[in-house]
């Protein structure tokens, strides 16, 4: 993981904040940036469903995978591994089996579906048959646009991540050491300062 779990929970802990002030006591984040954001999941696994559920009171997310992508959920995030939920390969390419099925029995077990629910409705990851598997398998939430909350919550960069990118920023020059442009040139094209 490039951050610390501390790091991780205030991510979560800012997220949920703007969760109560919009309304949304469930979040489904399926941007990858976000599920990354949200736990340190970076496995190239966004070819199918997958995503963080937040409840707004919970102190860990659930990161919800497919099982033979799951692994790197176990390797890559800080979760408790009874907060990592896979789900069977009976889901692929099964029509009209899928995924969603299994997100919605999940969410009834938990007796979330009565909730307001918050998804990612832009994202690239969120289809519209997504959104109509919700619609239909959970006929007592109130879906909502959550209007890229958590991409907004990354806006703001805390004093980790400004770190990070400085440490990158400073080993650009020896990286590129053979590269034609020269570290100044470089921070002209990108606006660097400093």
């Amino acid at each position: 993981m490039n951050f610390s779990k501390e790091e991780y929970k205030a991510r979560l802990k800012k997220v949920q904040s703007s969760m109560q002030e919009k309304g949304i006591e469930l979040l489904i984040s399926s941007d990858t940036a976000n599920m990354n954001y949200l736990t340190g999941y970076d496995a190239w696994s966004f070819y199918y469903a997958q995503a963080v559920i937040i409840h707004v009171n919970d102190d860990e997310p659930l990161c919800w995978v497919r099982k033979q992508d799951s692994g790197g959920a176990y390797i890559k995030t800080y979760l408790k591994n009874e907060n990592i939920l896979v789900y069977d390969e009976k889901y692929i390419h099964t029509w009209p089996v899928h995924p969603y099925d299994n997100l919605i029995e999940i969410i009834k077990e938990r007796k979330w579906d009565k909730l307001t629910i918050g998804l990612e409705m832009d994202s690239h990851y969120f289809t519209a048959y997504c959104y109509e598997k919700m619609k239909q398998g959970l006929p007592n939430v109130k879906l909502k646009d959550s209007e890229r909350l958590v991409n907004w919550a990354r806006v703001v960069k805390s004093n980790a991540e400004i770190e990070l990118m400085k440490s990158a920023g400073n080993n650009f020059p020896k990286r590129n050491a053979n590269s034609n442009r020269s570290y100044k040139s470089w921070c002209k094209t990108v606006r660097c300062r400093g």
